[in-house]
């Protein structure tokens, strides 16, 4: 569980780091955002998971 309390915490500081060191970029590719179909979110989004699964997979095996 330790584990995954730091993953989110490493997430959140990246997260943080990419809002603090370019805040107008982010607002545009947001607004870009809502323009492309959810199904490509979707599929993006589960790529990135997938992606994030198996990196985790590797550096713990």
């Amino acid at each position: 569980m330790s584990d995954f309390i730091a993953a989110v915490g490493l997430v959140l500081v990246i997260e943080g780091l990419l809002y603090a060191a370019m805040p107008g970029r982010l607002k545009r590719m947001i607004a870009m955002m809502l323009d492309v179909p959810d199904n490509t979110l979707r599929y993006a989004g589960l790529m990135a998971a997938t992606l994030g699964l198996v990196v985790v997979w590797l550096v713990r095996g």
